[in-house]
């Protein structure tokens, strides 16, 4: 069944789908078109026809990857406060992570890809492309709730930045020994975090 759901895929979507396992399975690690191409069953050529550019290969299969782990149907979800929409969107990000020995696994690969190696243009390029998209989607949350005018007019780059940060020290927390409450206070955390951009002005 599966090999022919994979037969049925068109070019375009079986590269993306190289392209999201091996940025999955290495998120550090540059897209080689050969590699990519070889792994989607297609030629270069057709790789190329399609993502004419590396960056375009790996800006799809970034947001093909937050489009799965990170939904936006619950932002659009309007029979729930604006507030609880924007903390379940900001969960979905931890979500992955896991909590203890898991947590542990995916800081311990963050360090190994992009903090232990010497900062080269590529490593550079791959996490800015990683952060870049991650950020894209908590901007696209706070517009929408801009739009329905549940969040002041102001700058949701700014916003999503701060969102980001204590998301991050969250991924941290979840990593590091801590008592058996830590998905209370990580909620807390975030409730707190939520209000103080859903009542700011900037």
């Amino acid at each position: 069944m599966a090999e022919q759901d994979e037969r049925r895929m068109s070019s375009r979507d079986k590269i993306i789908a190289a392209a999201m396992a091996m940025v999955g399975e290495n998120a550090g690690a540059k897209l080689s078109v050969r590699a990519v191409a070889a792994r989607a069953g297609v030629s270069t050529g057709s790789l190329r026809y399609h993502f004419p550019t590396q960056r375009a290969l790996l800006d799809t299969a970034l947001a093909g990857i937050y489009g799965v782990v990170m939904s936006d149907d619950r932002i659009h979800d309007q029979s729930a406060p604006a507030r609880d929409r924007l903390v379940d969107c900001l969960r979905q990000v931890l979500a992955p992570a896991g909590v203890g020995e898991q947590a542990r696994e995916g800081w311990g690969k963050v360090f190994q890809m992009f903090i232990a190696p010497e900062p080269t243009a590529d490593l550079r390029a791959a996490y800015l492309a990683i952060e870049g998209e991650g950020r894209r989607r908590v901007e696209y949350w706070l517009t929408v709730l801009t739009d329905e005018g549940a969040l002041a007019v102001g700058d949701n780059s700014q916003r999503a930045s701060f969102l980001l940060t204590v998301l991050n020290g969250l991924s941290i927390e979840r990593a590091l020994p801590a008592e058996d409450s830590i998905l209370q206070s990580e909620t807390e955390t975030l409730h707190t975090a939520v209000s103080c951009v859903l009542n700011s002005r900037t």
